[in-house]
């Protein structure tokens, strides 16, 4: 598991989210969805009034698609 606070570019080791009953669900589908059918490697999960966004990223050995500050997050944890 990697976490990235992209507004200031470091990586986070403990996060809390808080998700309405509908956004939890569209996470779980859109999560079953991914998992099942990964066409593409990431999601996002809006909240109601799209002031805000969770970008979930599945990744394994292959990274092809992630830019290079992801890479190194991915790689090297920092």
């Amino acid at each position: 598991m990697r976490i990235l606070d992209i507004d200031a570019d470091k990586r986070i080791d403990r996060l809390t989210l808080y998700l309405t009953r509908h956004e939890a669900e569209e996470l779980k589908n859109d999560l079953f969805q991914i998992i099942e059918n990964p066409i593409q490697n990431h999601l996002h999960i809006s909240s109601d009034d799209y002031k805000k966004e969770l970008t979930i990223c599945i990744y394994d050995e292959n990274l092809r698609g992630f830019d290079e500050r992801s890479k190194k997050l991915i790689l090297e944890d920092i």
